[in-house]
């Protein structure tokens, strides 16, 4: 049997490969080692881990997952490290340089220790319960379904000397959720109105209004009982007073067969026909729960005039007219060619002006007759005064 061969070997090629095995093993316990810091210098630990000498107190620094160590066996018998818990890491000082800006002070205003909360009052909590509202014209009336106004007043005064609203509602009946205490209430009425003053406690409370009012609706005619053109005619109310005036002015231009409603009592009205003269005053009654029905006689007629050559002729444009009483009293001027207005029955004096030129004529109205009234260039021709001032001379 032949022996392998094996090349020679010199001492100094021996010598070098065991220089680099121990360096080897040198630089793996230093690595190790330089985890645990146990104090001994790198070339101290690396000459015992290689030449056998006491081996270190503390476990190697091999770690390894607690789910990898057999039950019932700790890491330090087995020669490994237990997890290491996280170390903390102080701050790193700045250093001070010179010329930096510090931070200003800050001056926060005291803060108390809690802040007070803000209860609701008892009455906000408390459900609150209605006041109702319903309103009669007299008091064994019916109650009103629609046409009134509820407006609830606080009876103290505000800033500006006005009670303060708090509510109000439209129709017939009212409902108010508001707080017990106590308010003024005013009911409207078109001009009919109440105000008394309600002491509500909280609790549900239903409150009957009488507002002791009535209706009215006017009418006129002529004589004769002749229909009179809506359009013509409007009514004033006022209230009742012994002296004209001292009385109040209600309600003014009231078409006729319009209803008004008003507090019952006495009031004065006055029918007006036309714009002129022709007016009507009576003293009417009101009574509670009832509509009066008022129509008021005219003693008036309508009259168009036009100053014409010849009777039943054209009329002759650019004329003023004026018209006088019996006694004088200047009654209207117009200007046009068929001037029309309505005059109360008596006795007129009609004066017609055209360029230099003034007509006239009596003229007597009938109450119910409505007439033409022509004045003829031939009656009565008087030359226009001079109205040019003189130099003065």
């Amino acid at each position: 049997m032949k022996t392998p061969f094996l090349p020679p070997v010199s001492l100094r090629s021996w010598t070098l490969a065991f220089v680099l095995v121990a360096g080897v093993t040198l630089l793996g316990v230093a690595s190790v080692e330089a985890q645990e810091g146990d104090g001994a210098s790198f070339l101290e630990r690396g000459i015992r881990g290689f030449l056998g000498g006491r081996p270190s107190d503390r476990p190697s620094g091999a770690y390894v997952s607690p789910s990898g160590i057999p039950d019932g066996r700790s890491a330090e018998e087995l020669g490994l490290s237990a997890p290491r818990a996280l170390q903390r890491l102080d701050p790193i000082a700045l250093p001070d340089v010179e010329g930096s800006l510090d931070s200003p002070a800050l001056r926060l205003p005291a803060l108390p220790a809690y802040a007070p909360q803000q209860l609701p009052l008892l009455d906000i909590i408390r459900t609150r319960k209605t006041l109702l509202f319903e309103a009669r014209l007299a008091q064994d009336g019916d109650a009103v379904p629609s046409g009134l106004v509820w407006r609830l007043f606080s009876p103290i005064a505000g800033p500006e000397g006005k009670l303060p609203l708090v509510a109000s509602a439209r129709g017939g009946s009212a409902a108010f959720e508001v707080p017990r205490g106590t308010y003024l209430l005013h009911v409207g009425f078109g001009r009919a109105g109440v105000t008394k003053r309600v002491e509500f406690s909280g609790e549900q409370t239903r409150e009957i209004v009488v507002l002791d009012a009535g209706g009215l609706t006017l009418n006129a005619l002529a004589a004769g009982d002749v229909p009179i053109p809506q359009d013509t005619l409007t009514f004033d109310i006022f209230s009742d007073a012994p002296e004209e005036r001292d009385r109040q002015l209600i309600a003014d231009d009231v078409a006729p067969k319009t209803v008004v409603e008003l507090n019952a009592g006495t009031y004065h009205v006055v029918s007006n026909f036309g714009s002129v003269n022709a007016v009507v005053r009576a003293d009417v009654t009101v009574e509670p729960g009832k509509l009066t029905d008022v129509t008021l006689q005219h003693r008036a007629a309508q009259l168009t005039m036009k100053l014409v050559r010849e009777k039943g002729g054209e009329a002759i444009a650019d004329t003023a007219w004026t018209i006088s009483s019996a006694s004088g009293d200047l009654v209207r001027e117009s200007v046009g060619a068929f001037p029309s207005m309505v005059l109360a029955e008596g006795d007129y004096l009609i004066v017609a002006k055209n360029k230099d030129r003034v007509y006239q004529r009596d003229f007597e109205v009938v109450a119910g007759v409505n007439t033409d009234v022509e004045v003829l260039t031939t009656n009565d021709l008087i030359a226009a005064p001079d109205t040019t001032e003189g130099s003065g001379d």
